[in-house]
Formats: C-alpha cells, sequence, structure tokens
C-alpha cells in the first residue's frame, strides 16, 4: 500500500526549531527542499502542507505537539487516507542519535503526538518513521530534554539518520516497506557494527564472541526491541508543547 501522508511532528514558533522534539520537522522540511516542493499554510487543516511525488501529501502540523491528531487526521479523513497509508515522522527517546527504524503501528511509548494521532484515528496501525534522540537518563528530565537542542555532535548524529531515511523515502512511498526497513536498518547495523569494532580496536580489546557462539547463548534484546520508556505528560496548562 502506498503511502499518501507524510506527517512530520514537531511544536510550530521560532523557539522550537532546534528543539529535539522536532526531529519530525527536520525530516519533512529537509525532504521538501530536496524535491523542490513548496510549502502552502492549510488553516482548515491546522498545518502546512505540500505536494510530494504522486498523490502525497506532507503536513507539518501548527498545533502543539499534543494535538498533532487533530491537523494530521483531519486532513487523512477529508482525503480518505487510511491509517496504513499514513507515515508519522517523529522523535525517539529510545534509540541513541543516529538511528532510525521504520514500523508499522505498536504503542505510542508515552509521545504525546503519537498518542493524539492514534486517538483520533481510532487506531494505531499508521506508520512511524522514528529518529532517535537519546534520553536524559531519568524521566523527570524528558520534558525538559525533549524541549531543548541537542549537542552539536548528537545534531550531527541525527542529520545523518535522516539522510539514510530520505534515501529510502521514494521505497517508502511506493509502499515497498520491506525493502525501505532492509536497507535503513540494514545499514545502520553495518554502522553500529563498525562503530564498535573501532572503539575495541582504539581500545585493544579483543574481538568478541562471533555469531557462532554456542547456540545455548541467547542474545539480550537489540536497542530496537528495548521495552520503551514512558515518557511524564505535562499538563496542557503547563506546557502545551510536549
Amino acid at each position: 500500500m502506498a503511502i499518501r501522508l507524510i506527517a512530520g511532528l514537531g511544536n510550530p514558533g521560532r523557539e522550537h526549531e532546534r528543539d529535539r522534539h522536532n526531529a519530525g520537522f527536520w525530516l519533512v522540511e529537509r525532504y521538501a527542499l530536496g524535491a523542490g516542493l513548496r510549502w502552502t499554510k492549510e488553516s482548515r487543516f491546522k498545518g502546512v502542507t505540500a505536494k510530494a511525488a504522486g498523490d502525497a501529501l506532507l503536513v507539518m502540523p501548527q498545533t502543539y505537539m499534543n494535538r498533532s491528531g487533530q491537523s494530521v487526521v483531519a486532513l487523512a479523513r477529508f482525503f480518505k487516507i487510511a491509517p496504513g497509508e499514513t507515515l508519522v515522522v517523529h522523535d525517539e527517546l529510545d534509540f541513541p542519535p543516529g538511528t532510525a527504524r521504520l514500523k508499522q503501528g505498536g504503542g505510542v511509548a508515552g509521545h504525546n503526538g503519537l498518542k493524539d494521532i492514534a486517538e483520533q484515528f481510532g487506531a494505531p496501525d499508521f506508520w512511524r518513521l522514528r529518529i532517535g534522540i537519546g534520553h536524559p537518563g531519568d524521566r523527570s528530565m524528558v520534558s525538559d530534554w525533549v524541549l531543548s537542542s541537542p549537542s552539536p555532535d548528537d545534531r550531527r548524529e541525527i542529520e545523518t539518520a535522516i539522510d539514510q531515511c530520505l534515501q529510502v523515502m521514494p521505497a517508502i512511498l511506493a509502499g515497498d516497506m520491506q525493502a525501505a526497513m532492509l536497507r535503513l536498518h540494514g545499514v545502520q547495523k553495518t554502522k553500529g557494527a563498525a562503530a564498535g569494532a573501532s572503539a575495541d580496536a582504539a581500545s585493544g580489546k579483543r574481538p568478541g564472541p562471533s555469531a557462532e557462539a554456542p547456540a545455548t547463548q541467547r542474545p539480550g534484546p537489540s536497542p530496537a526491541e528495548a521495552p520503551a520508556t514512558k515518557r511524564p505528560a505535562p499538563p496542557d496548562s503547563a506546557g502545551g508543547e510536549s
């Protein structure tokens, strides 16, 4: 099933342009720039939209994050776009900067934008393109973390992950999700293995056991499969941005 709507999530306003929470905006803005697309303000859909390849639409909701569904789902319903034809691009606390993953459905892991979209759709089975922003290490720090700028090194890693996502965007738009996942996840697995080997070489460590280790030894979950860390949702009156 081809993707007909790509929604990048973030918070509007210049004060939020560099926030980690705006990683979804960063990706769709770069896609539009590279494709020479033009943004149009759509007040009835509470967002800005652009026409992408084929009949696909891009949208950046101009609501705050926790009201993203008011824009995304209103647009989807008007154009009769199903959840399975929708891709939501968002920041992901549970992945380190430099990591991106594509999946369909699943929980919202405390992400207020995803929560509102799932509630408005009445189903969670839209596609998600998750851009890793890292975790501050303590749940009490999450709200400040997502609403602040990444370090220069982290921003470079995030931009690298966005580059990799843009390379598979034609496959995503065509609905060839298997090819997109194989390429996106494969590139990042290779990158992670190379980084680990370089670190071992620098520290003088010997390589660990190969993939031929005894079958009785079960590997632990990969970072992409680790349990999601639930974000606290700040009250709307205190911080609608989250």
